[in-house]
């Protein structure tokens, strides 16, 4: 007998995969009903404000997309390299898309950090995510042209990558060198992760192979880009702007007589006290950085001078000597800000301007026509890297509109930002629940709960410490502050609970249960 084999079946592949895709969102699919959710409010956020919304720092990053040959004095040119990357297609509305899915790609990385490395179950593990998740100016956040969800990104990519190795190969601390290299450049804020991760691997006594890597990969970016600055600069930084930013925190409270400071002796510094007597000065330390009323002295060297090396030498030197003369009036002022972060409400600061731009807004968006450092005007920067922004005649000028309004969406995405929000209490609360467990874990100095919770502690605190409370700052810190909680809190979800060999070392969350 001749036995005749049967043909293979050509859709046997597509079914199997068919198979596992629905095993898969079986597995996790609490998670995948939240993802979904989350990203149906995206959509609705990009179809509501089309295409992009934008902040006062969002010009100078497309001026640097625009005109790349020089970095930006003020602030890394990471995010302008972002948008040079993106600019062959011409479409702010594109910018907007990746970084809704870089908030989402966050949503991603706590939940299978948790469920894998932790061993949380399906739902313990989602409800970490739902602050990143439908935050309403979570969302909004991702749909300026800003940077902001970007190192959000880099930064939970970091804590992932270093958490769900027991082991950190060489190879390893490369890769996350390389990572910390983009966060420092995306924001300077970054560098000081580099020494938190360091710090964090000595403890676990991870060996001085992967450390090394680690510094070394992200030394070689960070320092190629200083070069570049200085061929440019002059002075071989970052920037040209941490002294500036520095004297903002300090404009506050800073008090020449109190500093001694003689101006035949030291011209450079007596040129930026402030005449007005600080219980008079404004509540904002920006309105002594940015604008030139109120006894504000910073440009007292002249249009165009705020972000010189030498200015901001002397901005810094003279922040400096006001916290030394004055430690009891800076500690009050950090405190301050840093409280603000944990209120219930949310207050507007530091003008109402700035706070209205964290807000999905009532009217389309005229871009400004300042000056950019390309030469040209911001809103021509903006036409050039998307040549679809409409123009309209307003008083007799042609101006460029950055966001259009559409409506229903526009006002269901405002009306949702306005109820669905996490406040500053509740994130004070999970840094409790991750302290808690940082102390628990006292015998292994905090074991992986440290991490996370000295990530999000330090981004909170930096900016009271060395600027000025912001709410976008806040933002960076709730996936960390809600990782350490988890992590805290996971011997409560299941008691007596170890991960096992397995689940630590499982490469992805498709693995079951």
């Amino acid at each position: 007998m001749v036995t005749v084999a049967e043909p293979p079946r050509l859709d046997a592949p597509s079914a199997i995969w068919r198979a596992r895709l629905w095993a898969f969102v079986r597995r996790h699919h609490i998670f995948v009903a939240a993802l979904a959710a989350a990203f149906a409010l995206r959509v609705v956020t990009m179809l509501g404000y089309g295409p992009a919304l934008w902040f006062n720092d969002s010009y100078e990053y497309v001026s640097g997309a625009v005109n790349p040959e020089r970095p930006s004095a003020l602030r890394p040119n990471g995010y302008s390299f972002w948008l040079l990357l993106l600019r062959p297609f011409h479409s702010f509305g594109l910018v907007a898309f990746t970084q809704h899915l870089m908030g989402l790609g966050i949503a991603v990385l706590v939940y299978a950090l948790l469920r894998k490395k932790f061993g949380l179950p399906g739902w313990g593990a989602t409800l970490a995510t739902v602050p990143v998740l439908f935050d309403g100016y979570q969302i909004q956040l991702e749909h300026l042209v800003m940077s902001d969800t970007m190192f959000m990104l880099l930064v939970v990519g970091v804590v992932t990558l270093v958490l769900w190795h027991r082991k950190v190969s060489w190879r390893l601390g490369a890769m996350i060198g390389l990572l910390l290299a983009l966060t420092a450049l995306t924001r300077s804020i970054g560098l000081p992760i580099l020494a938190l991760v360091v710090v964090y691997m000595l403890v676990k006594r991870t060996g001085w192979k992967p450390i090394t890597a680690m510094v070394t990969a992200c030394a070689i970016p960070v320092l190629g880009y200083m070069a570049w600055f200085a061929s440019a600069h002059g002075n071989f930084a970052m920037t040209n702007s941490d002294g500036a930013i520095l004297y903002m925190r300090t404009a506050l409270f800073a008090d020449c007589g109190k500093m001694k400071i003689d101006p035949r002796e030291e011209l450079d510094l007596a040129l930026l006290c402030i005449n007005k007597p600080p219980d008079q000065r404004s509540f904002s330390g920006q309105n002594y950085l940015w604008f030139t009323n109120g006894g504000q002295r910073f440009h007292a060297f002249g249009t165009g001078s705020t972000f010189t090396s030498k200015v901001n030498k002397s901005a810094g030197d003279f922040a400096k000597r006001a916290i030394l003369s004055q430690p009891g009036d800076y500690l009050a002022r950090v405190g301050l800000d840093f409280v603000r972060v944990f209120r219930w409400d949310r207050p507007r600061f530091p003008d109402y301007a700035t706070f209205l731009q964290y807000e999905f807004p009532f009217e389309a968006k005229v871009l400004p026509s300042w000056s950019s450092p390309s030469r040209s005007t911001t809103d021509r920067d903006a036409q050039s890297y998307d040549p679809s922004l409409p123009t309209e005649e307003i008083n007799g000028l042609q101006r460029v509109i950055g966001t259009e309004i559409h409506k229903p969406w526009a006002g269901f995405i405002k009306g949702y930002q306005q109820i669905v929000r996490l406040p500053g209490l509740v994130l004070g609360v999970l840094l409790l629940i991750g302290l808690a467990g940082v102390v628990a874990r006292w015998r292994r100095l905090g074991g992986p709960v440290l991490l996370p919770w000295l990530a999000a502690f330090g981004l909170l605190l930096a900016p009271a410490a060395t600027a000025e409370f912001d709410y976008r700052y806040v933002l960076p810190a709730v996936p960390l502050a809600c990782l350490a909680a988890a992590i805290s809190l996971r011997h409560g979800f299941r008691v007596g609970f170890r991960p096992s060999a397995k689940a630590a070392s499982a490469p992805t969350i498709a693995s079951a249960e």
